[in-house]
């Protein structure tokens, strides 16, 4: 296994990390999503100088019944592993790591209990980082579909959220005919779900 004694992980402001996200991750954007806590993994770079070369965000999940789903006792206390994207040349296992400092930071200063993450199936993901983390795996979704706005995709409730300016502006959009505005099926998700409390898992499985 790769020496990371040298990688740190920090905990960082959203905005720290989003421009990362938005070139470095297959998506491409963080539109609706609801941070809580996000982190950026840092290599030692060149003269000393630290250099960002992960970044990764929980957010409240994306789906309301995704909590009841996972922690019916405590759902407030479930949250989503919304982004994970390390950048090309990092040496293997490099997500698993920075997976683990995470979940080993939630666990020691937050009342988080559950994280669940999906892996899309539409882009070739299949779960292996999440598997190497110990996270379990509960099947898969059902088969959806995107909302594909200027050639990137946006959750399907997009357009249902009044209170978001570009929400708004997509469904003003969509409604008048734009052709840049479109549905596009999907491939189902595998779902993966990790218990930092141990006794819910026993509830759930």
């Amino acid at each position: 296994m790769p020496d990371f004694k040298d990688y740190t992980v920090e905990v960082v402001p959203r905005m720290a990390i989003q421009e990362f996200i938005h070139k470095h991750h297959y998506s491409h954007n963080t539109n609706g999503i609801q941070g809580l806590e996000c982190f950026a993994l840092f290599s030692p770079g060149n003269f000393g100088i630290p250099k960002m070369v992960g970044a990764m965000m929980y957010a409240i999940p994306s789906m309301p019944n995704t909590a009841k789903a996972y922690n019916p006792i405590n759902p407030d206390r479930c949250v989503e592993l919304r982004r994970l994207v390390c950048i090309d040349d990092t040496p293997k296992n490099t997500e698993s790591y920075f997976i683990g400092k995470t979940l080993r930071w939630l666990k020691q200063n937050t009342d988080v209990e559950v994280i669940v993450s999906f892996a899309d199936q539409h882009y070739g993901h299949s779960g292996i980082i999440y598997k190497a983390s110990n996270f379990d795996h509960f099947g898969e979704t059902a088969k959806a579909r995107v909302l594909m706005v200027d050639g990137k995709e946006y959750h399907p409730r997009t357009m249902n959220q009044k209170d978001k300016p570009y929400g708004r502006a997509i469904k003003k959009r969509y409604l008048s005919g734009d052709e840049n505005i479109f549905w596009k099926k999907r491939k189902s998700k595998h779902i993966y779900v990790y218990y930092l409390n141990k006794k819910i898992k026993r509830q759930i499985k």
